[in-house]
């Protein structure tokens, strides 16, 4: 018997604010969270990109001292996420035994290795300290929730680049519904904004180069588009069965239908351009839900601002909706959070929730003249979701050919 998986809790840190409910806010206000990097270390390095959407509120300044010692940013992040998407889900006195993480992260602790290799090659393996490995490993963030809140039913750490919290998402509807856990704090966090990420993306030619106005750098789907803006945050969901939800009196959000994943195997960093896996995967998804295309109310897209990306991903959906796409409003909210990479799925799952909820679609920044080549029907300011038992599905693609998507409903 398929069980109904919802959503409780929802907690965020971003470049748009410290919190889920300010992120909201702010990107309903049409803010960018993007700005000029001011570290010594982008003109040490003679970084070519230098700027980025770095979170609002430092981690330092919500965590213990301790705390942001022993944890590398990326831990810090999903901490705050996951500590705030549990209080709103009521602090639920969960059994332990029954109470999982599925959380993701598509770099992990990138600021931790570095700065440990430097340690060891100016001052020696003495000063290299001993919770290096525990901070810098990739599972370290979903550790740190599962710890904070004692969760013994599995930590599972996702790693697939973009598609990374989604696919989390993804795994905590599926251990909900084989009876493998109660309540699942879902989500995903990064903390890559450090001179070599941002050498090497820029190399790739995947980064905006739009240093004299970083807040307009991220355009999806803007003919002047020329790559995206990295980001850095963490978003949580608590995800539960509706009868574990009603049993506590829990306020639900809105429900989760289910996802699904599919690989492109077309290139490393390149998405396939006909969009073939990634339409599978949003066509899988919506039959997961029991649903039909013309049920999608609303599209959170991946789109990234990249030339190739963008019209990979309508040539996708154009393969998946036909002539129904035209009907369908789309937002990109990459343009104003900039791109948390193994954290962007589960932010931008965190505000197709709220659409629902809120009955509004977020806005889409910074698109001046829209590509002719990709005629969607793209929110550029808050729009009213209409009355009813509403669906929307948000995507993410990532190197390596990942795709995932999830589909919602409104509670």
């Amino acid at each position: 018997m398929t069980k109904k998986i919802v959503i409780t809790g929802i907690g965020a840190t971003s470049p748009l604010g410290g919190t889920a409910a300010d992120s909201w806010a702010a990107l309903l206000a049409g803010e960018s969270g993007t700005s000029t990097l001011d570290h010594e270390w982008v003109a040490r390095t003679q970084l070519p990109v230098t700027f980025a959407a770095q979170a609002r509120v430092p981690a330092n300044e919500v965590l213990a001292r301790h705390e942001s010692k022993r944890l590398d940013p990326s831990s810090q992040f999903a901490l705050i996420a996951g500590r705030e998407a549990w209080a709103d889900a009521g602090s639920p006195e969960a059994d332990p035994e029954r109470l999982a993480v599925d959380w993701a992260t598509g770099i992990g602790g990138v600021w931790t290795l570095l700065d440990a290799w430097d340690t060891l090659r100016e001052r020696g393996p003495r000063r290299v300290l001993p919770m290096t490995v525990p901070m810098l490993m990739p599972n370290g963030p979903g550790a740190a929730i599962g710890m904070d809140l004692h969760a013994r039913a599995g930590i599972t750490t996702v790693v697939s680049a973009c598609a990374s919290s989604t696919e989390s998402l993804v795994n905590a509807y599926n251990r909900l519904q084989a009876g493998l856990a109660d309540i699942v704090i879902a989500g995903g966090s990064e903390a890559a904004i450090h001179p070599l990420p941002i050498a090497s993306f820029a190399a790739m030619q995947a980064l905006s180069k739009r240093n004299d106005d970083p807040a307009t750098a991220s355009r999806p789907y803007d003919v002047s588009r020329d790559g995206f803006v990295l980001g850095e945050g963490a978003a949580a969901l608590v995800v539960e069965t509706e009868e574990h939800a009603k049993a506590r009196g829990a306020h639900i959000y809105a429900e989760l239908l289910g996802g699904a994943v599919a690989s492109d195997a077309y290139h490393i960093t390149a998405p396939d351009p006909e969009g073939t896996a990634a339409a599978r995967a949003m066509i899988t998804a919506i039959q997961n839900a029991g649903a039909s295309l013309s049920d999608v109310a609303h599209i959170n897209a991946h789109a990234t601002s990249t030339p190739v990306g963008d019209i990979a991903e309508f040539n996708a959906l154009r393969r998946v909706f036909g002539d129904l796409l035209e009907g369908i409003p789309v937002s990109a909210t990459k343009a104003s959070t900039g791109h948390l990479l193994g954290g962007a799925g589960a932010i931008e799952a965190l505000f197709t929730v709220l659409a629902l909820s809120e009955r509004t679609m977020p806005p889409t920044i910074n698109l001046q003249h829209q590509d002719p080549n990709i005629p969607l029907d793209v929110v550029t300011s808050p729009r009213a979701l209409p009355k009813g038992d509403l669906l929307a599905i948000s995507n993410s693609f990532g190197f390596g050919g990942h795709n995932a998507v999830v589909a919602f409903r409104s509670a």
